[in-house]
């Protein structure tokens, strides 16, 4: 099998690369990137020949395409902004994908996906993606699921990566149209900060308060839960306290709306200079604990009465206990290690079968429908990331 990462020599998506190095099931992996240097360093670090590096922008889709061909999946980490342009570029090439953050601009290609019988997983990280997994394995022991209560800690620096600069923005820009929760058949746009509600983390973690954000479970659990009659999700999450307090006062000051700004004469927006601030300063890139942490709640009815079902996860500390979970890898391992397992998954034909045909589901396709949630658990089980069911 062969598979191809685009944006490979990013934070998050080298953990993919290394992880799908370490199963053995590859003959080739390229690390593709627009940063050569660091792609290249990437390559090296795996001490694999099966592995290299190119140079890769997905601004030219058709040279991009070109180059993904013949490949058994496409890894997608590349940043929000990117998405249309590489999904476009992997349906163009005609081969299967997966990305990390399924914000909705992968679904103009589900057509042309399907026609060529392939597959594109959108979103599939630790949320969105495992927490869908969780969602669905709970459901599946209830008649009925009235509620959902999705919530996740990300304990991470506030600025580590461009990437990861603008998923902060993203999710608290106050116009975001996204930001909903589901309720009562209808979706419902709310706020920066809505709906607060304390949720107890595991260890090291604990007590947090987390907030409604624009993840694409809302909409994704609605659609697979409808069967079984879902009243409510609501899908929140939190960061380290100083960046959810930075957070919260660029939000009273108007600036998440990334107001335009004239310095020396060129036209900007302010929070894209504070975006640039934060990752050039060491506080934007450090934070006192790593890691990351989920809480997937499920409340219905089973034989006439009450269940709930309660998910979390753990993974080894970021103390250099276990020194490749040292640090920001605590973070970005539990975030690529799902891409790679749902990579992993796909070329190997491991996905769900499509209801209507009994085929393997092709087309745009959500977490949901792709993936039996147990498989997803026994890989990362594997790998040091446990899911605990309550």
């Amino acid at each position: 099998m062969k598979a191809f990462c685009l944006g490979g020599a990013g934070r998050i998506c080298r953990e993919a690369v290394f992880d799908l190095a370490a199963s053995g099931e590859f003959d080739e992996i390229v690390v593709g990137d627009f940063d050569l240097g660091e792609a290249e360093r990437v390559a090296e670090e795996t001490n694999d020949e099966r592995v290299r590096a190119v140079c890769i922008d997905v601004r030219n889709v058709a040279a991009t395409a070109s180059r993904l061909r013949g490949f058994d999946i496409a890894v997608d980490g590349t940043q929000i902004s990117l998405n249309g342009l590489s999904t476009e570029c992997i349906a163009k090439a005609g081969v299967n994908g997966v990305n990390l953050n399924g914000f909705g601009a992968e679904d103009m290609w589900h057509q042309v996906f399907k026609e060529a019988g392939k597959a594109c997983v959108a979103g599939f990280g630790m949320t969105p993606g495992v927490t869908q997994m969780m969602a669905m394995d709970a459901a599946a022991g209830m008649d009925r699921v009235h509620e959902v209560y999705v919530s996740h800690g990300a304990f991470r620096p506030i600025a580590f990566s461009p990437a990861i600069a603008e998923t902060t923005r993203v999710e608290y820009d106050p116009d975001y149209p996204a930001r909903t929760v589901y309720e009562k058949g209808a979706f419902i746009h709310v706020p920066p900060f809505a709906r607060p509600r304390e949720v107890v983390l595991p260890k090291p973690y604990g007590k947090t308060v987390q907030y409604i954000i624009p993840h694409s479970e809302t909409y994704t659990l609605a659609k697979a839960l409808a069967p079984q009659g879902v009243k409510l999700i609501e899908v929140r999450g939190t960061w380290p306290v100083q960046n959810m307090d930075l957070i919260r006062g660029l939000y009273g000051y108007g600036i998440l709306s990334n107001p335009a700004v004239e310095v020396d004469g060129v036209e900007t927006g302010l929070m894209d200079i504070i975006g640039d601030y934060l990752l050039a300063s060491e506080a934007g890139k450090t934070t006192a604990l790593y890691g990351y942490a989920l809480h997937v709640e499920v409340i219905g009815k089973k034989a006439g009465k009450r269940a709930r079902t309660l998910y979390t996860h753990t993974h080894p500390a970021s103390d250099g206990s276990v020194p490749e979970w040292a640090g920001l890898r605590a973070y970005t391992k539990n975030v690529g290690i799902p891409l790679a397992v749902a990579a992993l998954l796909i070329a190997r034909g491991e996905l769900l079968p499509d209801p209507e045909t009994g085929r393997p589901a092709s087309g745009v396709l959500s977490p949901e429908e792709a993936f039996a949630p147990r498989r997803v658990f026994a890989e990362l089980e594997k790998r040091g990331i446990k899911v605990h069911k309550k």
